[in-house]
């Protein structure tokens, strides 16, 4: 592995902008000349998990990863918990992030809650999107699988997090946040040691002001729609025609590789592999394949 902002490995740049008065930061690479890509990423993430994977492809693309509302150094629009992190609202603000920028057209690439957000893209307005790649996609085909009795024990966190006092608890010192991260970090990757190193790297970003809050709010927001598609009231889309990759992590115990079953309802232009040796997180666990898939992908996908 390439050791990150080497110089000669690939410089990521770190930016903000500042679009209807919330400030977004997000991390740059590439030349600027290449083919656009935005990386959206899941939770407990931020934009830095997207460096690994940036370094490997700064020589192919333009890169942008940015902090979703709430995460990251991304402005906080909530103290309290809040619903204002919908994934129509996420998806707004990335296409005003995209015109901020000037980007007219780009591929997406996403995972966990970046998932939910590229599809609100690519059904609110697909002219803005090239192609879809995904990592582990949350999708509606999961259905009343997320809370299956076998599956509740991997889900526990998503109802935690709507707590009014649950930041509270977990950022009340550092020593909490670090065991509540270091569980989830190990438990879903394949690998238990792959964030050891950066563990701490992890806790310095949730224990800001505001973020532990910024991540929970997620789940505050997503809460009623998720329940309607467990409960089979949320009316079914129509299938996403785009150009569709998705890269799923073998091993993954909260969103499981069975769950792919149902993919190509939801998908009519679908290509679908397994990660054979990685959980939740394939753009962090296996960056050099992952990297690739993305090249491969988008190099036949027209432009």
């Amino acid at each position: 592995m390439r050791p990150l902002d080497q110089p000669g490995a690939g410089m990521i740049r770190a930016h903000d902008v500042t679009i209807g008065g919330l400030r977004t930061h997000y991390l740059e690479a590439g030349d600027a000349s290449a083919a656009p890509l935005l990386l959206l990423h899941g939770w407990p993430e931020w934009s830095h998990v997207w460096r690994p994977v940036m370094q490997r492809l700064d020589q192919a693309f333009h890169l942008y990863a940015p902090d979703f509302r709430g995460f990251g150094q991304s402005d906080k629009t909530f103290s309290a918990p809040g619903a204002d992190a919908t994934p129509e609202r996420l998806a707004h603000d990335v296409l005003d992030f995209m015109d901020a920028l000037g980007v007219t057209r780009a591929g997406i690439v996403a995972h966990d809650v970046g998932s939910f957000v590229a599809q609100v893209l690519a059904r609110q307005a697909p002219q803005r999107v090239r192609a879809l790649f995904f990592f582990n996609c949350a999708y509606p085909g999961i259905g009343a699988r997320w809370v299956a009795p076998d599956h509740l024990m991997e889900v526990w966190y998503q109802f935690f997090h709507q707590q009014a006092w649950a930041a509270e608890l977990i950022g009340s010192s550092r020593t909490t946040c670090r065991i509540y991260l270091r569980e989830f970090l190990r438990h879903w990757a394949y690998r238990q040691d792959t964030f050891d190193a950066e563990l701490d790297t992890w806790v310095d970003n949730f224990m800001l002001p505001g973020n532990l809050q910024g991540g929970f709010n997620w789940y505050v927001s997503n809460h009623a729609s998720r329940m309607a598609v467990i409960k089979g009231t949320a009316a079914v889309p129509p299938p996403i025609d785009l150009p569709t990759r998705v890269f799923w992590g073998r091993h993954d115990p909260v969103l499981k590789a069975e769950w792919t079953d149902r993919l190509p309802a939801f998908f009519s232009n679908l290509e679908l592999s397994i990660a054979e040796d990685a959980g939740h997180f394939v753009h962090y666990e296996m960056p050099n394949e992952a990297a690739e898939e993305i090249r491969k992908f988008f190099g036949r996908v027209p432009a």
